[in-house]
């Protein structure tokens, strides 16, 4: 990949990185205080921003995926999936923060061929995402399987997206309890038999006790806490996987990744 082209994308990186930081303390600011007129400023102007920085991405197209995003992002639609105003704002924050991600999943793809996205370039910027995993071996590991999560997410396969996403969460969890030490983590309760026997709701639970994560993972969809289950209590098939589902699912992730890194 060409230098000055590295660089570019980079630096786009690293302000769509700010970006979202910011877009996590906007809706924060938005959930305690919603019509604090500084809030509703803060807020405007941080959508501002993101429209001006998805407009240099996309070209100034409004036909690119990425504009085309930023916009829907606005919508509410009804029953009938018509496409109306007025979502409201937290939750136009947190369609935002999507947007975000998809384009740092695009850019963290693409290689030096007019902007095409590819999948595993070996030129492509060295991710960061990741750097906060005690476990050098893991770092990789979890970074492709980000990148897979996207993708089966942009291919509407909702539960490889949602299954991914959620063995990558448990895998950075984990990750802190075992840095942690199990001696330590018996102070706020933790269960006596080693980690990695835990049930996935148990890591979460004692991760949150520990002061690890906040409590972000409370929005984890029933179908997500038990992605593990081979199926339901009644000995029948899984409950089948919505887009909201995976995209929920990957919205904890962002915020549970933020938790154990708060450089990010």
């Amino acid at each position: 990949m060409d230098e000055s082209l590295r660089a570019q994308l980079e630096t786009y990186l690293s302000h769509l990185d700010r970006l979202i930081r910011r877009g996590h303390q906007v809706r924060d600011s938005l959930a305690m205080d919603p019509v604090n007129p500084s809030v509703i400023a803060a807020t405007r102007a941080w959508q501002e921003d993101c429209g001006v920085t998805v407009n240099q991405l996309s070209g100034g197209s409004k036909a690119h995926w990425l504009a085309r995003s930023f916009s829907e992002a606005f919508l509410m639609r009804t029953a009938a999936g018509h496409a109306v105003e007025g979502a409201a704002p937290a939750e136009i924050v947190t369609r935002l923060l999507d947007v975000l991600e998809q384009a740092v999943t695009s850019l963290s793809r693409m290689d030096g061929n007019q902007g095409e996205v590819i999948s595993g370039s070996p030129e492509a910027p060295p991710p960061h995402r990741f750097d906060f995993v005690h476990n050098s071996e893991l770092r990789p590991i979890v970074e492709q399987a980000y990148i897979d999560s996207r993708r089966a997410l942009e291919q509407a396969e909702y539960d490889v997206a949602l299954g991914t996403t959620c063995g990558i969460l448990e895998a950075i969890v984990t990750d802190a309890l075992e840095h942690i030490g199990l001696s330590a983590l018996t102070t706020v309760g933790a269960p006596a038999e080693k980690i990695a026997d835990w049930s996935f709701n148990t890591r979460i639970g004692v991760a949150e006790r520990a002061g690890l994560i906040r409590n972000g993972c409370a929005r984890l969809p029933a179908v997500a806490r038990s992605y593990r289950d081979p199926a339901d209590a009644d000995g029948g098939s899984k409950a089948a996987v919505s887009e909201r589902d995976a995209r929920l699912a990957g919205q904890v992730l962002r915020v549970v990744m933020r938790d154990l890194d708060p450089g990010r």
